[in-house]
Parts: structure tokens; sequence; C-alpha cells
């Protein structure tokens, strides 16, 4: 394999401080975006705050603004539109649809809603009908969360991080050792408070799409910091009484090619997600795209200086 990167020599674990720095601020704008999802105050999709989503398929080309008219006029309004044009389909959703239950219902054979699926959506579907009188519509699916629900979700999206986490530490500690798996932990949860910190500050909404984009973050930051762990690992048998500093910078550097290389080609393919997905992939291939480079930062400058920062710069001691 042609390298990329020749040999260096970077001393990583000088910048450990303006990393923390860094690392803290986007850790901390990640634990606002927790206290504002807990309280509702977040842009939550239906998923999390409850709502109704209905997606509908026309027989001619509209636009979200005569969507939007439509709806307006019969009293219908802030809702979220999202068209896919090239199938002439558009997705509405009403969100915090407090006096629904959870149902996710299938159209009948005529495109209409059955009698159980009384509420919002029938209203959201009569008001295109009669803005779109000439312009025939089928409905394609229904979709209705009650708050209950959503709230319900919301804590158990909150466990799974956490379960997620923990399996996370059990794993690290026991094939490395404490420090190692305090390291892995504290940049798994940087790298997920990261990303959803960025999510939260600019107003994208946050849903299961991004609970899923989330939990693939973790996988993939886990996955980058053992590699540096496994070289560091080698290293200890070898080098027993040289600094920790000495030694993890030793080991980053000889494995530094392999981090980027292994990130652009992760990066290529969710930029290629972005561009090309569609608006359904969008919000996760962007989350991969920051996950990704949030996730080779975090190797390399939260996992190791912690390690560092626990053993207190002294010599490491292989395992036995």
């Amino acid at each position: 394999m042609i390298e990329i990167i020749k040999k260096t020599n970077i001393d990583f674990m000088k910048k450990r401080y303006i990393a923390f720095a860094l690392s803290g601020v986007l850790s901390l704008v990640g634990i606002l975006a927790i206290v504002a999802i807990a309280r509702g105050t977040a842009n939550l999709g239906i998923d999390f705050a409850g709502g109704t989503a209905v997606q509908v398929k026309f027989e001619k080309s509209v636009t979200l603004h005569q969507v939007r008219a439509a709806l307006e006029t019969n009293g219908i309004k802030g809702a979220d539109l999202q068209d896919f044009p090239s199938a002439k389909k558009v997705m509405i959703v009403l969100k915090k649809a407090g006096q629904h239950t959870a149902s996710s219902q299938s159209p009948s054979s005529d495109g209409a809603p059955s009698a159980v699926e009384k509420g919002l959506s029938d209203k959201v579907i009569e008001a295109l009908t009669k803005g779109f009188n000439d312009n025939k519509i089928t409905v394609d699916s229904i979709s209705e969360i009650g708050p209950k629900v959503g709230k319900r979700l919301r804590v158990d999206a909150l466990w799974a991080v956490i379960a997620s986490t923990i399996g996370i530490l059990i794993y690290v500690g026991w094939r490395f050792q404490f420090s190692f798996s305090l390291g892995a932990t504290v940049a798994t949860f940087h790298d997920v408070l990261a990303v959803l910190g960025f999510f939260y500050m600019t107003g994208l909404e946050i849903n299961l799409i991004l609970l899923t984009a989330l939990l693939t973050i973790a996988g993939y930051s886990l996955t980058d910091t053992v590699v540096v762990f496994d070289r560091i690992r080698e290293n200890m048998r070898v080098l027993l009484k040289e600094s920790i500093d000495s030694l993890i910078n030793r080991s980053i550097n000889e494995v530094l090619s392999r981090t980027l290389i292994t990130s652009l080609t992760v990066l290529l393919a969710s930029v290629a997600l972005f561009i090309f997905g569609g608006e359904v992939l969008h919000d996760f291939a962007l989350a991969m795209i920051l996950g990704v480079l949030v996730g080779t930062y975090s190797s390399i400058f939260v996992a190791s200086p912690v390690v560092l920062l626990w053993s207190g710069n002294k010599p490491l001691i292989k395992k036995q």
C-alpha cells in the first residue's frame, strides 16, 4: 500500500490542553442540547415531540408554496413541508398533536384514510383536496404519535446511548486497562455530544434518524480509538521504561496514515450520501460527516490524552 503520509514525529500530547479547552466547549453545548431535549424545547421531530405526518402523492407537480397556501387557507398553520419532486410527493408534518394517540396506519386501497384515523390527518387531507380539486391526491402514509409516546421515545433514546456507552466501557476495560476504557468512553461521549450540540445550535431537527447516526458515530469512534490503543499496547511490550506521553506520541504517529486514510474513505461515502442520497438521508449523512471529523480528532486529542492524564505520565506496564 502506498503511504500517503510519510513517517511523522508530531508532539500531539503537547497540544492536549488546547484540545481539552475545545472539547470542553463542544461537550458543554452537547449537554445543553440534552437538557433542551429533556425539557422539550429543542427542535424535536414528531418521533420525540409527538405530532402528525401525512405523505401524499399528486398527479401533477406542485410547489411547497402552493401546498402551504392550501393548508393555511383551511386553518392549518405551522406545518413543516418536505417535497420529493421526482416522485411528485410531499410530506406534511405537524408537531405536538396532544390530542392524538400513537398510531402508524396505511391508507385503504382507494387512497382514503380508514375510519380509525380521524383527527388532524383528516383535516390535512381535506384541506389538500379542496386546494387541489383538479389534481388527484393519493395518500401514501399517515403517522400520528401522541406526546406521551414521544416522551417515552426520548427516554428510551437516552437509555440506548447510556447502554451503548456502558458496553464500550466494559469491552475496552476487559481488552486493555481501565485508563484506556476511560479514555475511549470519554471520547465516545465527546463525539456524540459534539454532533448533537451542532444539530441543536443550528436548529436542525432532532429525531430517530439522528439517534441512528449518533449510535453509528459511537461505533466508528470506538473503532478508530481502538486502533490507536492497539498500537500503544504493542509498544508497551518493548518500551516498558518509556514515559507514557512519548509512547503515546510515537504510537499515534505510527498509525496516523492509517487513521487518516480510513477516515477519508468513510468521509467520502458520507459526502456522497449527503449530495446524492436525497432529503431522507440528508440529516443522517450530515451527522456522519461531522461524526467522522470529530471522531478522528477525538481518537488523537481526547482519548489518548485522557489515558495520559489518568496515568500521571508514569511508565505503562503491560497488563498481564
